[in-house]
Order: structure tokens, then sequence, then C-alpha cells
């Protein structure tokens, strides 16, 4: 291989164009965990809705620890599956760490749901509403910010809102904060992979 001298223009180029691809690479990362929890968290939302409505069979609440029995796996097997991801980048690192934390603070606090009087319904949509609006900051990707705090704002609906219900304004919640931005995400990075 023989080495070449690259010109001013074509460093800046080549820098460039290696900054778009990072950037395009954690974009393409974030859709996949954010439509595999959404879709996840939306689904479980809705039987453990219909159960109790329909048959009063309040023991399905359990049915949510499938969440991460399910989601983990998937999510880690998607994230292999988007190709060669290269050396993680300091917008990875950072993406991972704030849903590492999001995460097991989520985690958490339905552990202790089961034990303690703890609004779930209103803290895990709060924590990961902050977690996609800050994922947004981090890609510089305005939808993922705009509906991560919106995300935010209708969890707090959720405080004055009791009863079985609730469980199906969480499922909206979810498809708002998780679900349309991780199609939108996804549809803008089949575009980018066109033009290139």
């Amino acid at each position: 291989m023989e080495d070449k001298n690259l010109t001013e223009k074509e460093s800046l180029e080549l820098i460039a164009r290696m900054i778009k691809e990072t950037q395009n690479n954690v974009a393409r990362y974030a859709a996949y965990p954010l439509l595999i929890w959404g879709y996840l968290t939306t689904f479980i939302a809705v039987v453990v809705w219909f159960a109790i409505f329909k048959y009063e069979f309040y023991q399905i609440q359990y049915l949510w620890w499938s969440l991460p029995v399910i989601a983990f796996p998937l999510t880690i097997y998607f994230s292999r599956k988007s190709g060669k991801r290269g050396a993680q980048t300091y917008m990875d690192r950072i993406t991972n760490r704030v849903w590492g934390i999001f995460g097991c603070v989520g985690f958490l606090l339905s552990f202790f749901a089961f034990f303690q009087a703890v609004d779930i319904y209103f803290l895990i949509p709060l924590l990961m509403g902050m977690g996609v609006a800050i994922s947004g900051c981090v890609t510089k990707y305005n939808p993922m910010i705009v509906l991560g705090i919106v995300g935010i704002a209708l969890s707090f609906s959720l405080l004055f809102i009791h009863g079985l219900d609730r469980l199906l304004i969480f499922a909206a919640i979810f498809v708002v904060m998780m679900i349309i931005p991780g199609h939108l995400l996804n549809e803008k990075m089949k575009q980018e992979c066109l033009k290139s």
C-alpha cells in the first residue's frame, strides 16, 4: 500500500465525511432501541390494560418483567446486525451512558414499585422522555429532542389521570416519544444512504 499525501482540501473533505459517517452511525443505532423498547412497552401496556379491563386479571402486571428480558437481547442483536460500527465514538459513549443510567434507574423504580407505592406510570415516561431528548441533543436530531420533550410534558398528565385508563395514556406517550422518532430516524437514515 503506498502512502499518499492528501491536499488540504482532500484532508478537510475526509474529516467532514468521517464526522458525517460517525453522526449517521450514532443516529442509525439510536433508532433500533427506540423502536424495540417503544413497541414492546406499548404492546405490554395495552395487553395489561385489556387483561385487567376485560377479565380483572391483575396478576398480568408481572408481564412487565418480560420487557427487559425481550428488549435487551433484541437491542443487542439489532445493534450488531446494523453493520460495522467501528470504534466507539465519544457520542456513542455518551448515548450509551445516558441510556445505561436512565435504564438502571427505570429498572430500580420498577422493581421497588412491587413493594412500595411508586407512581411508576408517571416516572418511567418522564425518565424515558428525558433520555430521548438528551439522545436527540447528542445526535443533533431535532425530532427526537422535540418528541422527547413532548413525552416529558405528557408524563405530567399522568399525575392527574387515575384508574385503568392511565395505561392507555402511558402507551400513547411511548408511541409519541419513542416509536414516532424511531421511524422518523430510520427514514432519515434510509434517505442518507440513498444519497451516498
